[in-house]
């Protein structure tokens, strides 16, 4: 189980998406990550444990961005770890990846 959101539009994203994941934060806690698009670049950060251990993270490293989607995970397969917090970077981080459930054929696409 996991929990997704997302921003478009004027605003920051980063206190947007953090709010949306806390409302979401019963779908998942095991750990939890952002992606932002701002200047023609992706930043991305993802920590375990519950959504304050990621918001301390971004305490000291607010990313500008009006753009994101972030995630929160309940852990099924795989261990609870950075590596496999969301989003998933792919094409050398020029996309990020959020999803809800398991991608059996991952390595092939």
């Amino acid at each position: 189980m996991c929990g997704i959101v997302g921003y478009i539009g004027n605003k920051q994203a980063q206190p947007i998406l953090l709010q949306g994941l806390r409302r979401l934060e019963y779908r998942g806690y095991d750990s939890a990550g952002l992606a932002l698009w701002h200047d023609q670049c992706i930043s991305r950060v993802r920590a375990v444990g519950k959504i304050e251990r990621l918001a301390k993270k971004l305490k000291d490293q607010e990313i500008p961005g009006s753009m994101g989607i972030a995630h929160t995970r309940w852990a099924t397969h795989g261990g609870v770890t950075e590596q496999n917090a969301h989003p998933h970077m792919a094409l050398q981080g020029t996309l990020m990846l959020a999803h809800n459930g398991i991608i059996e054929n991952y390595r092939e696409i």
